[in-house]
């Protein structure tokens, strides 16, 4: 996911929606980490996809870009 060309022409409505598919989909890989081996760097990239949106979400509620 690219911040500058995915998150920003979205509206706070849809980042909540994308925000909440991204902590699920985190959720499901720690509990795939814990039965069997999976690749590490997929919950990284997960990980930073939830801090892009936070903090898009974050300026948005300050009024930054937005």
């Amino acid at each position: 996911m690219n911040y500058s060309k995915e998150i920003l022409p979205l509206t706070k409505d849809e980042l909540i929606v994308m925000l909440g598919s991204f902590k699920k989909e985190y959720m499901n890989l720690r509990f795939q980490k814990k039965l069997d081996s999976i690749n590490p760097s997929s919950i990284k990239k997960v990980r930073k996809n939830i801090a892009r949106l936070e903090t898009r979400l974050s300026d948005i509620k300050n009024n930054k870009n937005g």
